[in-house]
């Protein structure tokens, strides 16, 4: 469903502009840092002792998500 709405915003006049990336990194993000968090805590539950290791882990992955949504919003800017 998604796809037929991106090829008809990529054929008309304006194109994808830079708020639909922007927007669709953020989701994207988003997403990612949801199931970082939440397999964290999963992993914490299940294993108390590995608190520090899947905290350092977490937080490195929710970073190299977010970095995503950065990249998107600097191409935002450019356009």
């Amino acid at each position: 469903m998604i796809i037929p709405l991106i090829a008809e915003a990529a054929a008309t006049a304006g194109g994808i502009t830079g708020s639909f990336t922007l927007g669709m990194a953020g989701a994207g993000a988003g997403i990612g840092i949801g199931l970082i968090g939440g397999k964290a805590v999963e992993a914490v539950g299940r294993n108390p002792g590995a608190f520090g290791k899947v905290m350092t882990l977490g937080i490195l992955g929710m970073a190299l998500a977010e970095a995503i949504a950065i990249y998107a919003l600097i191409r935002a800017f450019m356009e």
